[in-house]
C-alpha cells in the first residue's frame, strides 16, 4: 500500500508542478532575444509569478516520494512506474493547459500504459 501512495505522490506531484510551471512560463511570455538583460527581466517575471511557486514544491514533493521508493522498492520497477508521469501530464496538457493531444501522443500513452502494466507484471 505505500508503495501506492508513494507513486501517487510522484506521479501527482511531478505532473502538477510541471503543469504549474507550464502555466507560469506561458503566462511569463518569453525573451524576444537570449540578450543578458532581457534574459534576467523574463526571469524575473517567471519568479513573480504565483504558479511558478506553487509548481516548484510539488515538484519538491515529488522528488522526496522517489527518493523513498527507491528506498522500498528496485529500480527496475520504480522508474518504469513513474512513467505513468507522462500518461497524467499528457491528460493535464489536454483538459487543464487546453493543449491540442494528437492521436499519435495518445498512441504513445497507451504504449507506456502497457509497458508499466508489464514491467509490474514481471
Amino acid at each position: 500500500m505505500r508503495v501506492i501512495v508513494g507513486l501517487a505522490i510522484l506521479i501527482l506531484g511531478s505532473t502538477g508542478g510541471e503543469i504549474a510551471i507550464t502555466h507560469g512560463m506561458k503566462s511569463a511570455g518569453e525573451p524576444a532575444r537570449l540578450r543578458p538583460r532581457e534574459v534576467l527581466q523574463f526571469l524575473g517575471r517567471a519568479v513573480r509569478n504565483g504558479w511558478f511557486w506553487t509548481g516548484v514544491p510539488l515538484m519538491a514533493l515529488s522528488f522526496y516520494a522517489l527518493l523513498l521508493l527507491l528506498s522500498w522498492e528496485p529500480i527496475s520497477l520504480v522508474i518504469p512506474a513513474s512513467a505513468l508521469s507522462y500518461v497524467a501530464g499528457t491528460f493535464g496538457a489536454k483538459f487543464i493547459l487546453g493543449e491540442d493531444v494528437n492521436t499519435v501522443r495518445w498512441a504513445g500513452v497507451i504504449l507506456v500504459c502497457v509497458g508499466v502494466a508489464l514491467v509490474a507484471a514481471g
